[in-house]
């Protein structure tokens, strides 16, 4: 280790490192040849340790105070430890045995006294009850019923404690004993009943029976059921011999008798027999539902025997809403008799504890299934009522038109319906109010199709007045509004797991429907007064006109019939929605009559066109105003900006024809770009028709659709045209099309109605498509009218239920018009709904300030 330039650590550091302290001893290449010295230093330092750790260990192992010493002497007192614990435990037994030993004595004093004093308690007990039993058998034979019943509670009672006794023979003996004494006191009581009714000695005999009847209290629920059934099998004796054994008097024409029979028996069971029995019996409750179970049998029995019937008349309906009535009173009348006593324990023929059970149904219950015929018998009725309500006058002779009334029929009708629905909810709220809930929807459609819109469609020059077509609308808003609050009536009372089968959604949608039609009508009305406007219009030379001025002399003429007329219907309008659905299908009439009436002034020069505009211009800002006609008494009002609104949007629609109809067709591009920014459409069917128009001659025409083919093409017109113009594609393609008002043959019968689904994409999408497959707007009042009046002749009047075999194919007619007039009461809603009104409240009411 010579060298060595720092001291290592030393070899029993906590921290000793082995590397450090070789790279310490060999820092450099040249203490390398002192390996072996330095391995034999440690070597002998390794022995010199060995050596030490030896000796150590010998001192610790047998030194005076070694380990091992210590390890023995703590087992040695871990022994004695444990021979003490012992010592205990046997003391402790011992101790233990001693003190039982001694209580043992007392132990046995207090087993002792124990069975002495059971003992001595079953023996006065089996004395009590051996003289208790000696001396109810003597009172029993005394007919001493009092004093028994107090002495039976008791004799019962005890026995109950000697029912574990029962294997010793004495015990048995006396169980059997009493046992005995209770079936004997239970025969000798009902023969006393029976003793005292065959005798007629109730009376005589009445203080006893009560005082038995305390025995059969103390007897329990069987004994007491027994002499109940008995009684009530006394009392309705003759009631079974005379109703069960005589046809003629249980017939359901002698209702009444059985009834009046109860009311005396159960009189003369309150005078004389109600104060024999408890109070708590309800003996009056069960002798008058035993009465109802066997009436309800009966019942049924004649019901069946009725229907069975081959020969002869079956169940009369008067006769059996007769009897069903006069039950359902009877019911009542038990129910209020008895519904006033307490509800404590009633013992019936069943020993119910609580009654679960009313009077209600309790008979009538056996007529439900027959109730069928009931609601054929209304079914009849309606069917007798429609021709009627068809044939007679809109109000009666002494009331006078005012602008809120209703058709006297649906008064009628309305009442008719209040009345059935509520008599049958009270016969029965199951499947039978449901078939009466479809035999109502019926007549609903049936009322609005075959009175309503026969109104609409009477004959005649000017078809009907103003007045029945205001009462034919305020009639459907009566009935849309009360169909919905039947509905709800219905729901309330029909049974719960009916309810989602009763729906008059389709019916309120139909008189939507009708009051829709009625509101064209009234369109149509206007559309008649402007025919002499739209005449001068087309009498107009608008191709030599060489300049532009103030307005045609048409468009004053027009603007006063249209206001004219419009005041006037308008004034009679009650209801804001109806009055806003007015101003809305006349401002789209008078926008297609506009269009059609400027295809039949052709040819028209561009002054023409632009006097046209200026003309369309002056309409527009006339019909802006027209719901200011609807109260005019009230203080003057802006028009509500939604109907401007919608005024300017449906009269824009013509700007494009009259736009491109201003264009001079030299230079013939000029044209054709107008029509592209105007028209905008790739059509060259639509082209040819605007040069129609414009009176552009024949052999002109190739060069200008050569153009037109050119441009349509072009990079910046290509992408933004669409393929048919909805203004133009439906004009001019064929004859006739292009007259106002066109109406429809009666060999198309639901053209009119089946475009009105086509009409909910707009006022526009009535003209996307050719004539032939779309729906003009213009006419759409009128083929509502013909088509359901067609369909209507083709019905004819309703037919007689002999008549109905032959009459499948005007009945499948029927079901279609009903059909489409839901569908244009839904279109109506929605087209209506979209302004903001709203229609089918519960209280009838619409809200007034719509589209304000």
């Amino acid at each position: 280790m010579n060298g060595i330039a720092s001291e290592p650590q030393s070899l029993d550091a906590a921290d000793y490192d082995p590397i450090q302290h070789l790279n310490l001893l060999f820092s450099h290449p040249s203490t390398v040849s002192s390996i072996s010295r330095v391995s034999s230093t440690l070597q002998s330092q390794h022995n010199d340790l060995s050596a030490e750790i030896s000796s150590l260990q010998t001192a610790q192992a047998y030194g005076p105070d070694s380990s091992l010493e210590r390890m023995q002497s703590a087992q040695a007192e871990l022994a004695g430890l444990f021979k003490k614990i012992e010592t205990v435990r046997s003391r402790a037994i011992q101790t233990e045995q001693n003190i039982t030993s001694m209580t043992a004595d007392i132990k046995r004093l207090d087993g002792t006294k124990r069975n002495l004093t059971l003992s001595m308690t079953a023996l006065k007990r089996l004395q009590m009850l051996t003289t208790a039993y000696e001396q109810l058998r003597g009172l029993a034979k005394t007919r001493q019923y009092r004093e028994c019943a107090s002495l039976l509670q008791a004799v019962l009672q005890l026995m109950r404690h000697f029912n574990s006794y029962r294997s010793i023979d004495q015990i048995a003996t006396l169980s059997r004993g009493v046992g005995e004494l209770q079936r004997e006191l239970l025969e000798q009581v009902c023969e006393d009943f029976e003793m005292a009714f065959a005798k007629g000695e109730v009376g005589a005999r009445k203080a006893t029976l009560v005082e038995a009847c305390g025995v059969m209290d103390a007897l329990g629920d069987t004994a007491r059921a027994r002499l109940v059934t008995w009684y009530v099998n006394t009392e309705l004796r003759e009631y079974r011999q005379v109703f069960r054994g005589n046809d003629e008097a249980g017939s359901l024409d002698n209702i009444g008798r059985r009834y009046a029979w109860f009311k005396r028996m159960v009189k003369g069971y309150e005078e004389e027999h109600a104060n024999i029995f408890p109070p708590h019996w309800r003996v009056g409750e069960t002798l008058a539902m035993a009465f109802c179970d066997g009436t309800k049998d009966d019942y049924k029995g004649i019901l069946e025997k009725s229907m069975r019937r081959i020969d002869g008349p079956k169940i009369d309906v008067n006769l059996l809403l007769s009897c069903l009535q006069e039950t359902m009173d009877f019911e009542q009348t038990l129910e209020r008799r008895f519904s006033n006593e307490p509800r404590a324990s009633i013992d019936t023929l069943s020993s119910a504890d609580e009654r679960t059970h009313s009077f209600n149904g309790s008979i009538s219950v056996a007529f439900e299934p027959y109730l069928s015929l009931w609601v054929e018998s209304q079914d009849r009725a309606l069917a007798a009522m429609i021709p009627k309500y068809k044939a007679q006058p809109l109000l009666p002779a002494d009331e006078e038109f005012s602008s809120q009334a209703v058709i006297s029929s649906a008064i009628e009708l309305f009442h008719f319906y209040k009345l059935t629905l509520s008599q049958c909810a009270k016969l029965s709220t199951s499947e039978r109010l449901l078939d009466l809930a479809k035999t109502l929807a019926k007549y609903l459609d049936e009322y609005a199709q075959q009175v309503l819109l026969a109104i609409l469609q009477r004959p005649g020059q000017n078809g009907a007045s103003l007045q029945d077509i205001i009462l034919v609308l305020n009639t459907a808003d009566f009935w849309h509004a009360n169909t919905g609050q039947l509905e709800e009536n219905i729901k309330k009372r029909i049974d719960h797991d009916l309810v989602p089968r009763v729906d008059l959604s389709s019916q309120a949608d139909a008189f939507l429907g009708v009051a829709s039609a009625a509101v064209l009508a009234l369109v149509n009305k206007v559309e008649a007064d402007c025919e002499g406007a739209w005449r001068e219009m087309k009498n107009t030379n608008w191709s030599k006109m060489e300049s532009v001025g103030d307005q045609s002399s048409y468009v004053g003429e027009l603007v006063s019939h249209v206001n004219a007329k419009a005041a006037e219907i308008l004034a009679v309008v009650a209801k804001q929605q109806y009055a806003r659905a007015f101003a809305d299908k006349l401002v789209e009439h008078l926008a297609t009559a506009y269009i059609h009436t400027i295809v039949q002034c052709r040819p028209i020069s561009e002054v023409g066109a632009e006097q046209m505009l200026l003309d369309k211009y002056v309409l527009t800002k006339a019909l802006e105003n027209l719901l200011s006609h609807h109260n005019p008494s009230s203080s003057s009002q802006p028009p509500p900006a939604s109907f401007v609104k919608r005024v300017n949007t449906t009269m824009t629609r013509i700007d494009p024809l009259l736009k491109t109809l201003q264009v001079r067709p030299s230079p013939p591009e000029g044209l054709v770009q107008a029509y592209l920014i105007h028209v905008g459409d790739r059509s060259d069917t639509n082209f040819r028709k605007i040069l129609d128009l414009k009176g552009i001659r024949k052999q002109d025409h190739s060069h200008l659709m050569e153009l037109f083919s050119i441009h349509r093409e072009g990079p910046g017109a290509g992408a933004k045209l669409v393929a048919q113009s909805p203004l133009l594609t439906p004009l001019m393609n064929g004859p006739g099309l292009g007259s106002v008002g066109a109406g429809v043959g009666s060999s198309n019968l639901n053209v009119g109605l089946m475009s009105i689904d086509r009409l909910a994409a707009g006022p526009g999408a009535a003209l996307s498509t050719a004539a032939a497959a779309r729906f003009d707007p213009a006419s759409l009042g009128e083929k509502l009218l013909n088509a359901a009046r067609d369909g209507v002749e083709r019905i004819g009047t309703p037919a007689t239920h002999e008549e109905q075999g032959a009459g499948g194919a005007a009945q499948n007619n029927a079901a279609g018009i009903n059909e489409n007039l839901k569908n244009f009461g839904k279109f109506f809603r929605r087209d209506i709904g979209g302004l903001g009104v709203r229609f089918g409240k519960r209280d009838g009411s619409a809200d007034d300030a719509a589209g304000r």
